[in-house]
């Protein structure tokens, strides 16, 4: 466990002599990237660029020939130097075995001892923090039992960057004390990517990841009219099978069915199991249009209308080419539903959802142009039709573009928005402004100096001069502030609440 010391409030000077606003105080408290931490997930030798020819049947063809006392030498050999870095190794082998079983020749019968070492040579290791820990969001823990008063459990995902800048998503759990304390439980030794379960897919949203201005296809016509409103894989599959041959042979018909199938393979459900601790859970990048990266997760709890609450993240999806926004959500942060979502509102990244519907409409915050604060409603939290402006690049310390950092605050005075701005030497700023409770398209307060920037011990990293949070948490009158500093690793702030909003109010 690490606890937070805090640092007395002064008033630091930024690059270009920006004062950092004296509400801040930050703790003593960073978390640095574990190069230990290392997930086991599939390696198939020569199907990665550059290669892109699979050499699995070879490696096979090598292993199977092995004298039984050689398989066993090496298998032991191999469970001796990672059976204890990861949770059920064995099983993990046994599955990646099933990945390229078909490359075993016909006829020839293997016993456990050889099946498990062709999944031990189609395994490797990725550090995941290899390059950075950052970019954390916080959020309210599901899980608050056994506190003292006054203390709040919170649970926080972070950016993990690893070989060839692959990001996936982690999370860290601690505790918030009455007076800002802070504490960060260890993580687990363990890190795990889950399993891959059916998902269930929406016929509206075929609808709109497929359809095409002033096009009228005739495959995706005929799915619309016969998928019911929900429907599984295997559903489709089968309605696919009942095409007419006259339809199969349409020229479209081979570019449209390659969409649907992008379409099922960016909708997914990944689980992990019960006895897991969360931090062992790590959201892989698993869709294509994921291949290189998730990145960060703007997480919220969100109240439902029926009064439950569920975790909906937004995050960034990149594919080595393009980003774009999509969702997740969860009950239980062990199941997570991952999605695609549209709309002319949801811009290539930046979305963060508020808390809870207003007025029967879910709404975000959105930087659709990539340059400035908009707001954006949606009813059905998939859809998100243009946005309206909130805030334009205005400062002089934001003058290159402005974004949010996360999900609306809710407070009696308004929603509560910190907001990052990039001004002269591509410098980050971390500001603040507030929106009308009832209608959150007025701003009602705006900070006109920056928040927060890097101090001097946080501007040299990976990406220098960058503060940068996807999500702050309000406990009582304490306002916490997870952010990354230099794209290397967590560190934290606190700001009075009450403090923050007299100021906001008063500009």
């Amino acid at each position: 466990m690490t606890t937070s010391e805090s640092v007395p409030a002064v008033t630091r000077a930024a690059p270009g002599g920006i004062a950092v606003d004296e509400l801040v105080t930050r703790k003593r408290l960073r978390l640095n990237r574990d190069p230990s931490r290392v997930v086991a997930r599939l390696f198939v030798p020569g199907a990665h660029p550059p290669e892109m020819n699979s050499r699995a049947a070879a490696v096979v063809r090598r292993i199977v020939a092995l004298e039984e006392d050689e398989a066993r030498a090496a298998y032991e050999r191999t469970m001796s130097g990672f059976g204890t870095r990861h949770r059920d190794l064995q099983q993990i082998f046994a599955e990646n075995f099933r990945v390229v079983e078909h490359r075993v020749p016909h006829g020839t019968h293997l016993s456990d001892l050889y099946k498990l070492l062709i999944g031990a040579h189609f395994t490797h290791e990725f550090a995941i923090e290899g390059a950075a820990l950052t970019n954390p969001s916080m959020v309210e823990h599901f899980d608050q039992s056994g506190l003292q008063p006054g203390e709040l459990r919170f649970l926080m995902s972070v950016r993990a960057i690893g070989e060839g800048h692959l990001s996936c998503v982690e999370f860290r759990t601690g505790i918030i004390g009455p007076q800002g304390q802070l504490t960060v439980d260890r993580p687990s030794q363990y890190a795990n990517i889950g399993h891959l379960r059916p998902a269930v897919y929406s016929r509206a949203a075929l609808s709109e990841a497929l359809r095409r201005p002033n096009e009228d296809d005739e495959i995706l016509a005929f799915l619309l009219h016969h998928l019911p409103e929900e429907f599984t894989e295997s559903q489709l599959e089968m309605l696919l099978g009942e095409l007419s041959p006259q339809l199969l042979v349409l020229e479209r018909t081979f570019q449209t069915l390659s969409r649907v199938h992008w379409f099922i393979a960016c909708q997914y459900h990944v689980e992990f199991a019960a006895d897991t601790d969360l931090s062992e859970r790590v959201l892989w990048p698993t869709s294509p249009t994921e291949r290189h990266g998730i990145e960060d997760a703007r997480f919220v709890r969100f109240e439902e209308p029926d009064g439950s609450f569920t975790y909906h993240a937004t995050y960034t999806a990149y594919d080595g080419g393009q980003s774009c926004t999509q969702m997740l959500q969860t009950d239980d942060m062990r199941c997570f539903e991952m999605s695609q979502i549209f709309g002319k509102a949801v811009g290539n990244k930046g979305l963060a959802l508020f808390p809870r519907q207003i007025d029967g409409q879910y709404a975000a915050l959105s930087r659709w142009d990539r340059e400035s604060n908009a707001l954006a409603t949606s009813h059905d939290g998939r859809v998100w039709p243009a946005a309206r402006e909130l805030e334009v690049p205005t400062h002089n310390w934001d003058l290159m573009q402005v974004g949010n950092c996360g999900s609306p605050v809710e407070t009696e005075a308004g929603w509560l928005v910190l907001t990052h701005g990039v001004g002269p030497m591509r410098v980050y700023a971390l500001g603040a402004i507030l929106l009308d409770l009832k209608d959150p398209a007025r701003v009602i307060g705006s900070l006109p100096e920056p928040l927060l920037i890097a101090s001097p011990d946080e501007r040299d990293g990976y990406v220098p001069n960058v503060v940068y949070s996807c999500g702050p948490m309000k406990h009582l009158d304490t306002l916490v502030i997870p952010y990354g500093f230099g794209d290397m690793g967590v560190e934290f702030a606190t700001v009075p609440v009450s403090g923050l909003l007299d100021r906001l109010l008063a500009s």
